[in-house]
């Protein structure tokens, strides 16, 4: 299931334990179910390899398109901790930091 991977990814940044296959298949599984993945799953799995830098260009790809057509569904903290995760991987997305700054604007 979807939101099991990000609780796995969760659970090994949380601890500070790098997994580096472990996160490699985690990165393709999810990329194959980014639809089905909720906004904290998303949001989660994004901090979560940005927690143990863990760079996957083609999978933060697809969270930023995912996150973007969402956007309005994520809660503060989503919207938080996703542009934190991205901003720390340095992962160029301009559209989903637009999105993000929109609905942030909105909310304040």
């Amino acid at each position: 299931k979807p939101q099991g991977l990000a609780n796995t990814a969760w659970a090994f940044a949380t601890l500070g334990v790098l997994a580096p296959q472990l996160f490699d298949a985690i990165a393709r599984a999810s990329k194959k179910r980014i639809g089905n993945l909720k906004p904290q799953g998303l949001a989660n799995i994004a901090w979560a390899f940005a927690t143990l830098n863990v760079r996957a260009p083609e999978f933060f790809d697809a969270i930023a398109h995912a996150s973007e057509q969402r956007i309005g569904t994520f809660n503060a903290q989503e919207l938080a901790n996703t542009a934190w995760a991205f901003a720390t991987l340095g992962a160029s997305a301009p559209r989903l930091f637009e999105a993000i700054a929109r609905e942030s604007e909105q909310r304040i």
